[in-house]
């Protein structure tokens, strides 16, 4: 490694790490003071607070990285452009090329050390957050419900509370779906109510006052039912509410619970899925062209055996129907977990497909400084993740490929890193001071 490989390495280790810190400690900051109201007063341990924090903060490491990169590469290029030292370099014969070959290795090394990370320290990080979440709603109930929003705190029971008191345990404005019975569904609004414990911890209560309950078969929507009360209670056993670490008997079901190969195993196992119904859906329709080539000629002479034919018919359409459906919506699954196998990797490359782009607009912005850089990563970044959102949206849906939609946002960011350095290397660079 040269004296100027190692000077640009090192002008890009304090940028890097003081960025890194700084997007880590305000999406920290902004975790807590969304869930604050939420820890604070409900008597929950500071240890465990800190425990959740500190577990929440691994998806933070992971999208801080790759933005660290930006706003270094662009401060350290725009240092070195705006002191002049990248025309000194130009005229020693060093090429932009040649000066971001270290910065692209270095990249290239941390983005193998964040695909590590997401691999296999983020999932085990996001279970035992989901898990411990799940255990600290169990031990307090009205943790689990955030007003202005529907909270899935009881099993079969979406739950939409417009405001809440700490300290009287009193809820106002409740809105909740009851859908744990098959046969019907139901829809209960409420002025006020709480929620507590029996005095032995073996169900859970919640009281309501002043309310309604809109109840409507299922499937077929045939009958209604409106009953007007001034106190009612739902009472559910209590199972498993009380706080315990269950983190180790929690199955796995978000696709952000699970490391590439586990994911990868969910997606063959869709894959095989969706093969079966295609070769099941064979069968249906050749008894449909069996049957109906056996009506034409048995028609006429058995008038008799219309009802059964039909009564055939219909049960290969449902066959076909059903059949149908498993395939849309194992493909949705399917679609969905290799969207996420992808973004684990393309999230990881980004560290290396931002200093394609970092090192130009740097060039282009001739003040060093963080304001300067922030601000340019911060556009583009948002640019990227817009794609990305965009890219994962467009694979569940199956609109487009997920291999494709998931690389796109990489796929455009280096073709404008490339263009960009491809720019710089003209007469814009030859000029530069």
């Amino acid at each position: 490694m040269s004296i100027i490989d190692r000077y640009i390495l090192k002008s890009h280790l304090g940028p890097f790490l003081f960025a890194f810190i700084t997007i880590v400690f305000v999406l920290i900051l902004q975790f807590f003071a969304t869930f604050a109201d939420r820890f604070i007063g409900r008597g929950i341990e500071f240890s465990t607070i800190v425990e959740l924090i500190v577990l929440q903060s691994a998806w933070m490491v992971g999208l801080a990285a790759p933005m660290a990169v930006l706003i270094a590469v662009v401060m350290v290029f725009g240092s070195l452009t705006t002191t002049s030292e990248m025309t000194v370099l130009r005229a020693s014969g060093i090429s932009l090329y040649r000066v971001m070959i270290p910065v692209l290795c270095a990249a290239l090394l941390l983005s193998a050390l964040v695909e590590r990370f997401n691999n296999v320290v983020l999932p085990e990080a996001n279970f035992y957050a989901k898990s411990l979440m799940v255990d600290i709603a169990k031990a307090k109930p009205a943790f689990g419900l955030t007003e202005n929003a529907f909270s899935t705190l009881i099993d079969g029971y979406s739950i939409y509370v417009r405001k809440s008191d700490d300290r009287s345990k009193e809820l106002r404005g409740i809105v909740m779906y009851d859908t744990t019975r098959k046969e019907s569904s139901a829809m209960v609004t409420a002025e006020k109510g709480s929620i507590d414990f029996t005095a032995d911890y073996h169900y859970l209560v919640m009281t309501l006052y002043n309310g309604e309950i809109h109840e409507i078969s299922q499937p077929d929507h045939n009958s209604y039912r409106n009953i007007s009360f001034k106190k009612h209670r739902f009472i559910v056993e209590s199972t498993g509410f009380g706080f315990s670490r269950t983190a180790g008997d929690r199955v796995r079901t978000g696709d952000s619970d699970l490391s590439a190969k586990e994911l990868l195993v969910i997606v063959d196992e869709f894959s095989r899925r969706i093969s079966l119904s295609e070769k099941r859906l064979a069968i249906p329709l050749e008894n449909l062209q069996h049957q109906m080539a056996t009506s034409r000629t048995d028609l006429p002479e058995k008038p008799r055996g219309t009802k059964e034919a039909t009564a055939s018919v219909d049960r290969q359409l449902d066959q076909l129907n059903s059949e149908l459906k498993n395939i849309d919506s194992n493909r949705e699954m399917y679609n969905k977990y290799l969207a996420a196998y992808h973004k684990k990797y393309s999230l990881s490359l980004a560290c290396f497909i931002f200093v394609l782009v970092g090192a130009p607009l740097g060039v282009f912005a001739r003040r060093g400084g963080f304001g300067v850089g922030a601000s340019v990563s911060l556009l583009f970044f948002v640019l990227y993740w817009m794609l990305m959102i965009s890219g994962e949206k467009i694979a569940e849906r199956g609109i487009l490929d997920p291999v494709i939609s998931m690389w796109l946002a990489n796929a455009v960011m280096a073709c404008i890193g490339i263009g960009l350095v491809v720019t710089l290397s003209g007469s814009v660079f030859n000029t530069s001071r």
